[in-house]
């Protein structure tokens, strides 16, 4: 698949400060402590806190996951996360030419032909939960757990209940991520990973299977609403067509960057934009601002558009999937133009997102 367009959809500025002010509340109201002291040291490319080093910038972020060797497999990584929910024996524990046939080969399944395969289920939830907003509201945290856990069926061949499968994928991540973020541990925390994780694999026991459905399931309920509540307050509904929407939608996945961190651990001595980074060095990679998402100006380049989904060999090989199926979305909506009646942040999921976003359908329905 090709990379995205980066030129910025144009809004309005006042109701692009909306939307940035609304969507910034997501990040502070869920980790309020985290996310504060990524923005109070977001001006250096790379911080070093102890054995800590966060890194901001674009070409930084890039440098770690293309030229940095890295433990797959460390406590705290997404890797750590990954051998917890499936004992191992995934991409993320893997080395070398093995890593780079695997990530081929996923590539490959979830590329053009997936999305040819996968397009029709989410479509058809879409078709039935859409219409609701010519005589009603819609909540759309509910509507993205139900897109995913069609998605993820239809991806993994699971016969599961796809709300089930969705939810258990997302109490998984919810109960690993504690593990990714800085702070005390609650009591009972790696009981409720053990018994989050147990709830997954009995519904898909392959590991892999298992792990793409912790990130389309957790991509997709973190992006979706929040994609939606930006149209709604930047007023871009009426600019929405089938011309646009794949544009609109790569630049909204990098405005909201869903994935906001990726936590990684040096597996060797390094430099990082020109610093020094030790083994056992615990990388804390701030894919948000790498892309630029704090910013209204300059539009960013490439790489910049690129850093929600990582770089080089860990680049998430989903990537044009998650375009395609956030751009299906807007079409669906945008002829509602909807807006937004209630939104309650969710300050436990795995990914900076909302537990309810409820809308309404506003100005009289266009087309």
């Amino acid at each position: 698949m090709t990379s995205p367009p980066t030129r910025a959809v144009p809004a309005p500025a006042a109701a692009s400060r909306a939307a940035r002010r609304r969507d910034r509340r997501v990040y502070l109201r869920s980790h309020p402590v985290l996310f504060a002291l990524l923005c109070a040291t977001r001006r250096r490319p790379v911080v070093r806190l102890g054995r800590t080093v966060l890194v901001h910038d674009t070409d930084a972020y890039r440098e770690v996951l293309t030229r940095v060797p890295l433990d797959r497999t460390a406590p705290g990584t997404t890797g750590g996360a990954a051998a917890e929910l499936t004992d191992g024996g995934l991409l993320f524990d893997q080395e070398g030419s093995e890593h780079r046939a695997a990530r081929r080969e996923l590539a490959g399944d979830l590329g053009a032909g997936a999305l040819d395969r996968i397009r029709p289920h989410w479509q058809a939830v879409l078709a039935d939960r859409v219409p609701a907003l010519a005589t009603g509201q819609l909540e759309l945290v509910d509507l993205a757990l139900e897109l995913a856990g069609v998605t993820t069926a239809a991806l993994t061949g699971s016969d599961a209940c796809p709300r089930a499968l969705a939810r258990a994928a997302a109490e998984a991540a919810a109960a690993a991520a504690a593990d990714h973020l800085p702070g005390p541990r609650r009591p009972g925390r790696r009981a409720d990973a053990t018994t989050a994780a147990a709830g997954l694999t009995a519904l898909l026991p392959d590991p892999l299977d298992a792990m793409l459905a912790v990130a389309a399931v957790n991509t997709t309920v973190a992006a979706l609403p929040r994609a939606a509540a930006w149209c709604a307050d930047a007023a871009l509904w009426p600019t929405v067509d089938a011309s646009t929407a794949p544009r609109l939608a790569a630049e909204l996945l990098r405005l909201t960057a869903p994935s906001p961190l990726l936590p990684r651990v040096a597996a060797a001595d390094a430099t990082v934009a020109g610093r020094p980074v030790r083994a056992g060095d615990r990388l804390v990679l701030i894919a948000r601002h790498a892309a630029q998402a704090h910013r209204t100006a300059p539009a960013p380049g490439p790489a910049a558009a690129q850093a929600v989904f990582g770089a080089g060999p860990h680049a998430c090989p989903g990537a044009g999937l998650a375009r395609a199926q956030l751009a299906d979305i807007l079409l669906a909506l945008a002829p509602y133009r909807p807006v937004v009646t209630r939104a309650r942040v969710d300050r436990r999921a795995a990914l900076p997102g909302y537990a309810e976003l409820t809308v309404r359908a506003g100005a009289r329905r266009c087309g």
